[in-house]
């Protein structure tokens, strides 16, 4: 993505434009609209079986979840790019407008086409939500804060990935299944005149040349390749001819899109990124774990209702081992790989765990034990969790600064488009099996004659009214049905493990870390800058050690005989142009002992005097935090590894303004982390 050194690097201080209780209360409004779209990738899977109960059209249930991810998909790079365009406040309350009515159609929808429309139109909206609302933390926090705030944004979509199957179970059952949209107007609207109140961006304008062509292009491939999933053998014969008709069309769109992104300025994919080895290998693999992960987080509830007869709030309730599996693993690899800059291992071993997961899924049935269900969905979660987030650092870790932006929406693209096709697949294998399988279990009972197999697919409902010598061998056409699903699943998970061993393992750059495990979990590629990236890899710097250890690395790499402590306090002089001791440790969270101890080195070795009560540098005193300042930079650089400041100007300023933000005001509180850093040969009282 273009953008302008100031805009990029935030040379007016993005953190300054709002006061700390602004930025907070800002934060939580964009929180609950990024928790409207995440809940509504999940909400509805447990609210299927009844909403086919109601509105028929079983042969089309896999769409109510595909429309809106399509979608959102489709839209997140133009949010992106027209809220760098036109600013992003009016943008961010447009969407959430266009979610909102999206949201109330749903609810009024009276058939399953109606449904599917405007889940395609919240869709829109949700899209929007998660990619302007990633970017506005950019405008208002600074970069050495952003890891707290993404992590929120982590947390709000874990919690959705367990909320939603659970709250959609609790308001079908309680309410109606109409109330699983209903409930995102009084948030929206809660989020909406939050926004307009305290939110306050400065005008930014970015010029883009928006890829229209490409978008539309892949989206239209997108929904064509899905149609034919979709309604292949079910809707249409395999050989019909609109079936041919959309196959060919989806692959003349697919060349027609490679086409279009060779000339394009600003392509949604770059052809380039293609070149490389591991983006290639990930995004194949993020292609097939999204296939598996929305494949059974559709189909799964409609197994726990329809086959075992728990209500919507107790299968939502059975779904929570595989999404704590799904957290549990990914806190674990992200936190491993961080420490140990090794990953490879994490991709073979998450495909080998997600396939022997499916595996056990397929041996589901009617009599299986509830422990044992909760059991092979923890399994089933942990391979996921061990794949998802090191894909994404594999893939910014292997590109150029310039194509880091595109190269980590990309491969959360590619696992967006396969969560589409495995709803649709699985879908697909679901209609076809059922359908014989009801007939062949009808056609063996003498009872069954009155019986209407499609009946009984348009309203699972239904089968509670039957007869147990009918009931029985219904609910092992439909548990056999959905199993069958997963048991499809297993090869094509297998083939991503197979692939996990072609990735090559690089050394990790010092601003690429794992991504927040909570943040895994959506499907939607975040359109961000590669700029926004960095940003994100370098928030680590907002850590107690992390501080300790950059204050501890200056000085020796310096060569100053002093201690950290006092190395900080010279730059903050030089910072501030003189600052009172006393009144410093009012405003930190460094002991006032140590703060006094720095200072009187600083005075003893001559690199400080008074003027007064404040302590001012002196010419020795500046030069050694001059010195300190060059040494500040070139640690803060060798985070970034080989993507070099000196060939792009928005990372010299970003680094630049990190430098500043390292020594900045008094609320800015980076001296906490200078606490406890006496080196062991060093007496207490020269700290």
């Amino acid at each position: 993505m273009a953008q302008s050194t100031s805009t990029a690097a935030g040379a007016a201080p993005p953190g300054q434009e709002l006061d700390r209780r602004s930025v907070r209360i800002a934060i939580g409004a964009l929180a609950l609209g990024l928790l409207l779209a995440a809940l509504d990738q999940t909400i509805v899977s447990t609210a299927l079986p009844t909403i086919v109960s109601e509105l028929g059209g079983i042969d089309h249930l896999s769409w109510v979840v595909t429309a809106y991810l399509l979608a959102s998909t489709a839209a997140t790079p133009l949010w992106g790019k027209l809220g760098d365009m036109y600013g992003r406040k009016r943008l961010f309350q447009t969407v959430i407008v266009v979610f909102l009515v999206g949201s109330a159609l749903c609810g009024v929808a009276q058939s399953m086409g109606e449904l599917i429309a405007f889940r395609a139109l919240q869709g829109l909206g949700g899209g929007g939500l998660i990619a302007l609302s990633m970017a506005i933390v950019g405008d208002i926090v600074p970069p050495r804060e952003r890891g707290r705030y993404q992590g929120v944004f982590g947390g709000v979509f874990g919690a959705a990935s367990v909320l939603g199957p659970l709250l959609g179970g609790v308001f079908t059952e309680q309410l109606s299944w109409r109330w699983v949209f209903y409930i995102n107007l009084p948030i929206g609207i809660v989020a909406l005149a939050v926004i307009a109140a305290v939110l306050h961006i400065p005008a930014r304008r970015t010029e883009h040349r928006i890829d229209y062509p490409g978008m539309a292009v892949v989206a239209a491939a997108a929904t064509c390749l899905v149609l034919v999933t979709s309604l292949g053998g079910s809707t249409w014969a395999w050989d019909s001819a609109g079936i041919i008709g959309l196959g060919v069309a989806g692959v003349l769109l697919i060349a027609l899109f490679m086409v279009i992104e060779r000339r394009a300025q600003e392509p949604v994919l770059p052809p380039k990124l293609f070149r490389v080895r591991t983006f290639l290998i990930c995004s194949a693999i993020s292609f097939i774990i999204g296939f598996a992960m929305f494949g059974a987080m559709t189909y799964l509830p409609t197994f726990l209702q329809v086959v075992h007869g728990y209500s919507p709030t107790l299968s939502g309730v059975h779904m929570i081992p595989m999404v704590v599996g799904l957290l549990l693993s990914s806190t674990v690899s992200g936190q491993i790989v961080s420490r140990t800059g090794r990953y490879k291992v994490f991709p073979i071993l998450g495909t080998a765990v997600t396939t022997g997961g499916l595996a056990l899924l397929h041996t589901l049935g009617v009599g299986t034990a509830t422990w044992v269900m909760s059991l092979y969905f923890f399994v089933f979660g942990l391979g996921l969790g061990l794949v998802m987030q090191v894909l994404v650092l594999a893939v910014q870790n292997a590109v150029d600064y310039q194509d880091l932006g595109s190269a980590t929406s990309g491969a959360t693209f590619f696992r967006s488009i396969g969560a589409s096709f495995g709803v649709s697949v699985f879908g697909t294998v679901f209609t076809h099996q059922l359908s014989e399988k009801l007939a062949g279990a009808l056609r063996g009972v003498p009872a069954a004659g009155s019986v209407d197999p499609a009946r009984l697919q348009a309203d699972p409902k239904a089968i509670a009214g039957l007869p147990p010598a009918v009931r029985t061998p219904v609910l092992h056409a439909f548990s056999d049905s959905i199993t069958t699903v997963f048991l499809w699943a297993v090869p094509v998970a297998g083939f991503a493990f197979l692939l996990s061993w072609l990735l090559r393992e690089q050394p990790l750059r010092g601003s690429v870390t794992a991504p927040d495990a909570g943040e895994t979990v959506a499907t939607n590629p975040v359109d961000r800058s590669s700029l926004d990236e960095i940003a994100r890899g370098l928030s680590v710097l907002g850590s107690r050690e992390a501080k300790r250890d950059l204050y501890v690395r200056i000085v020796r790499r310096s060569g100053a005989d002093i201690h950290p402590a006092t190395g900080w306090l010279l730059l903050r002089l030089a910072h501030k142009g003189g600052v009172d001791p006393v009144e410093l440790a009012l405003h930190s969270s460094v002991p006032r002992e140590v703060i006094e101890h720095a200072a009187v080195e600083a005075e003893a070795r001559g690199l400080a005097v008074r003027s007064g009560n404040p302590l001012v540098l002196t010419d020795d005193g500046r030069a050694m935090a001059g010195r300190l300042e060059e040494t500040r930079r070139s640690v803060l650089a060798d985070l970034l590894g080989d993507w070099d400041p000196d060939r792009h100007a928005e990372l010299a300023a970003l680094l630049t303004k990190l430098s500043g933000e390292l020594c900045g005001g008094d609320h800015d509180r980076p001296e906490g982390a200078l606490r406890d850093t006496r080196p062991a040969d060093r007496p207490a009282r020269h700290v």
